[in-house]
């Protein structure tokens, strides 16, 4: 059960407290920490699944972790964004897509897989999870870079486009599953 690609998953959740703490420190220096230990924790998420398939880690408690493990990640860090004030008014809309997106496609994964069936990541959605890292980290040294805050929200918006567009995407597949009619494709 406690190996490499397992350690990362579990290294990710470490971070997190870290993380919530040094984002409540209003000084560039505390956001900067943040914005490192958040890169570390996005790169165990590429790490720890290339680890288990390239050397064969690949373990029920790593299958059950790494999905909750990334959506704990995501949902805590959004939060604290918002909890923060780096993202306020009208943007919350945003987080609040990127979540409901996170819950339904989990929810969809859980449901399907009791039926065997598997719902693999697509490109599109790779790239939502680029663009969404890239906003979070932005978003996290906003205050604190000429612009950051504006760009920051841009990415969002196209992560949050993204997020939608995937979403619906899986949805649909779904959808297929629960009326009987997967076999029309």
């Amino acid at each position: 059960m406690w190996n490499l690609a397992n350690i990362l998953t579990v290294s990710r959740l470490a971070l997190l407290p870290i993380i919530i703490f040094f984002m409540f420190f209003p000084y560039s220096w505390a956001a900067y920490l943040c914005l490192i230990l958040y890169t570390i924790g996005a790169i165990t998420d590429y790490l720890d699944g290339w680890i288990a398939r390239k050397y064969n880690q690949i373990t029920e408690f790593g299958t059950f972790l790494d999905p909750i493990s990334d959506k704990i990640y995501v949902i805590t860090i959004m939060i604290m964004l918002v909890a923060t004030q780096r993202i306020t008014g009208i943007f919350v809309i945003f987080v609040v897509i990127i979540l409901t997106r996170e819950f339904v496609v989990s929810g969809l994964r859980e449901y399907l897989g009791a039926k065997n069936i598997k719902v693999p990541v697509s490109k599109l959605a790779k790239w939502k999870t680029a663009v969404q890292m890239l906003a979070t980290g932005l978003l996290i040294i906003s205050p604190y870079i000429t612009g950051g805050i504006a760009f920051g929200l841009f990415c969002l918006a196209g992560a949050c486009t993204l997020t939608v567009i995937t979403g619906w995407d899986y949805l649909k597949t779904g959808l297929k599953y629960m009326n009987g009619n997967a076999a029309d494709d």
